[in-house]
């Protein structure tokens, strides 16, 4: 399983699906109230896809969502697709531990296999079909 896959089968943390054009996919911790929550005043509903087990809001609530998510539960996974990763030749060529690159550890020491692009020794990307990546939004102490 994936690690967006998990994240959203999981039922303690809220998970939103930010898709290319489409509403938004929003899974919630059960609770009564999530409508009131979703919708937050605003004159549109939320829809309750019942068969699939997930609202959809509107994109344009997305900050919104995000930004009271954090404020509310102090957790939230935002899926997304992505087409272009950014990578270094010294992460993918690391031996050791220590990462420090934009892929957070991803690619680290897994070597170029013919699929990244290397512009210097410090930058390299890589195209690919439209892929889904999985981030863990954290509320900052105060």
């Amino acid at each position: 399983m994936n690690s967006w896959q998990a994240a959203w089968h999981q039922t303690t943390t809220p998970v939103v699906v930010r898709r290319r054009r489409d509403s938004l996919r929003i899974r919630l911790p059960y609770d009564p109230a999530n409508r009131k929550f979703l919708r937050n005043g605003r004159r549109s509903e939320p829809r309750w896809v019942r068969d699939k087990g997930w609202w959809e809001i509107p994109r344009a609530w997305f900050n919104d969502f995000i930004d009271r998510a954090l404020e509310h539960y102090g957790r939230v996974y935002v899926i997304q697709p992505y087409t272009q990763e950014k990578c270094a030749p010294a992460c993918l060529n690391a031996q050791g531990h220590i990462c420090e690159c934009s892929c957070m550890g991803a690619n680290h020491g897994m070597g170029n296999d013919g699929t990244w692009f290397e512009v210097s020794e410090t930058f390299a990307f890589r195209w690919s079909d439209t892929d889904l990546a999985c981030r863990l939004l954290v509320r900052r102490a105060i």
